[in-house]
């Protein structure tokens, strides 16, 4: 049921891949609010390869604006700038969809918030229970994040989490075609769309082992053309590990990194049989678009709290005894849980979604 709040801030910080694995609840709060000024507060990009939310929210109409901080600050200066800010846009309702880092910090925040003039919180995450990712005793599986944010917001209604529309980017026209061009070179060819880049040392299986698996899959799928996608930083690696197709498959290998806005390349994703990649921004963008992925991952988090959503994605994780971490970068393990995946659990996985 619509709600007649005028001003709604949304609270959610991170980047792309946090904001995709948002993208129900915020579909629920549009819903909630439809004809409210909706602005989310979030942090200003902490790297280069990390698009800001409004990369991927711009143009689909679930939100009208941002507030930017910069995220963990100290800075009694910077904090007096952002109260002084809400104060005066006066927001009437804080939706939370902060990050789980402990009760006492989202008690602060609402504090902080409360300091704000905003009279109503919903979605803190002020017991344990909001905290954590629930244990589902028929699956034997955890919760989501995104399962996680749309229970804390169960009051504004059901955030319809299996419904292809709640995850709806709501690309544009302009976003499809541009993807369509770039595509041209594979004429009607069904299209392998892969990310080899990540930002986090513990999140990356090796150029060589990605050179090694497009090699193989040039291989097995003559018929098909591949597409790579990502920043522009990870253009080199994804040049050396199209190389290994190139020397089995007369294909076309269109690379993109660096070339395409995240939403033209969801736009990619759409027109693509299949996504692979690691536990990545891309990978989530492919998955909004409903693209089948296989998904390589670290066991940094929990199992399937970070996976795509979905029960069609193919997702490797080798659950170590190191699991949980939390790490950005892995040294004394030597990124076990990653590195014992091989090529050919991958190429498994592949087959048994284009066969």
């Amino acid at each position: 049921m619509a709600i007649s709040e005028k001003r709604v801030l949304i609270y959610r910080l991170g980047s792309l891949g946090d904001t995709l694995i948002a993208l129900p609840a915020l579909h629920l709060v549009a819903r909630a609010f439809p004809n409210a000024d909706r602005r989310l507060l979030t942090n200003f990009p902490v790297n280069v390869k990390a698009p800001p939310a409004a990369a991927i929210l711009e143009g689909s109409g679930l939100v009208n604006g941002y507030l930017r901080y910069a995220a963990g600050t100290r800075s009694p200066r910077e904090l007096v700038a952002l109260w002084w800010q809400l104060v005066r846009w006066r927001p009437e309702v804080l939706i939370y969809m902060g990050p789980a880092r402990g009760v006492e910090s989202a008690k602060r925040d609402a504090r902080f918030f409360h300091l704000c003039g905003i009279k109503r919180i919903i979605g803190a995450p002020i017991t344990e229970d909001m905290q954590q990712y629930r244990w589902s005793e028929s699956e034997q599986v955890l919760e989501p994040e995104g399962a996680r944010l749309a229970r804390n917001l169960a009051e504004l209604g059901d955030a319809r989490l299996d419904a292809a529309e709640s995850w709806d980017l709501h690309l544009t026209a302009a976003e499809r075609a541009r993807a369509k061009e770039v595509l041209t070179a594979a004429a009607h060819q069904p299209v392998i769309a892969a990310s080899v880049g990540t930002k986090m040392q513990s999140k990356d299986w090796g150029r060589d082992n990605w050179r090694t698996l497009l090699s193989r899959l040039a291989t097995l799928y003559p018929g098909y053309t591949l597409a790579l996608c990502g920043a522009l930083e990870e253009s080199e690696a994804s040049e050396f590990a199209a190389d290994g197709w190139r020397e089995h498959s007369s294909a076309p290998v269109i690379n993109l990194c660096g070339l395409l806005t995240p939403r033209e390349s969801a736009a990619v994703f759409a027109r693509s049989r299949i996504f692979i990649g690691h536990d990545s921004g891309p990978m989530h963008l492919a998955a909004a678009v409903q693209t089948i992925c296989v998904a390589i991952f670290s066991a940094r988090n929990k199992p399937r709290t970070w996976f795509p959503y979905g029960k069609q994605h193919r997702v490797i994780y080798h659950q170590t005894d190191c699991w949980g971490c939390g790490l950005e970068t892995c040294i004394i393990e030597r990124k076990k849980c990653l590195t014992s995946v091989t090529v050919e659990e991958v190429i498994t996985e592949v087959r048994a979604i284009l066969h």
